[in-house]
């Protein structure tokens, strides 16, 4: 009797053992990936919320030569606590620039994000992506509210679990002698989209090159 209880403790303290060294596997149902949880599996270094990856283009230089920047307006607090935490859309595409014969540089295994929409991100996106203009840091408490994912070699990436509501789709693709530029640059693109319950979205981020 006592080694039949001396054999169970043993392998009860095997079984824990070994369980408790194996990390979670981080998957959605399905075996999806959760790269797109809210800020769980990545840092605010990953991701760059300033806008120092303007082409030159979109670049406004005052008359003394410096760069203008646009100060933010207050983080809206009472927005971003009005956001739903969890849902159970898709939203999934291929991120690409072309020129004007339609012949695309694909994103590849860039990370794109979701940004959603406030009065906040509203000014970001009509004062530097349609602007031009670059502004300030933005305020840190915006990478809690942000979703990720990567693109493939091909240039797909599909974003899942993500609550209702209207977002910025963001992304960069990076390009070079391909676009006609003598060094490498970032093409940024963003667009607006919107999920409802389990919707699946498909939705492309794409904009011609220069």
């Amino acid at each position: 009797m006592i080694k039949i209880i001396t054999i169970a403790i043993t392998s009860l303290l095997a079984i824990t053992l070994f369980t408790g060294c194996v990390q979670p596997d981080v998957h959605t149902d399905k075996g999806k990936s959760s790269s797109s949880f809210w800020g769980d599996f990545t840092n605010e270094d990953d991701v760059d919320m300033s806008d120092d990856n303007l082409t030159e283009s979109e670049m406004l230089i005052t008359e003394d030569g410096e760069e203008y920047k646009i100060e933010r307006i207050a983080f809206p607090v009472s927005e971003y606590n009005r956001l739903p935490r969890t849902g159970k859309g898709t939203v999934k595409g291929s991120i690409y620039v072309t020129d004007a014969y339609d012949r695309r540089v694909v994103g590849k295994s860039t990370r794109l994000y979701l940004n959603p929409v406030t009065s906040y991100s509203e000014q970001w996106y009509e004062e530097s992506y349609v602007g031009g203009y670059k502004m300030q840091k933005a305020d840190s408490r915006l990478f809690n509210y942000l979703r990720f994912t990567a693109s493939d070699k091909s240039g797909k990436f599909a974003f899942f679990g993500v609550p209702s509501g209207s977002y910025y789709l963001i992304g960069t693709v990076k390009c070079g002698d391909e676009c006609g530029y003598d060094g490498m640059k970032n093409i940024r693109i963003a667009t607006k989209v919107t999920v409802r319950g389990n919707q699946v979205i498909q939705k492309d981020l794409t904009r011609m090159f220069e």
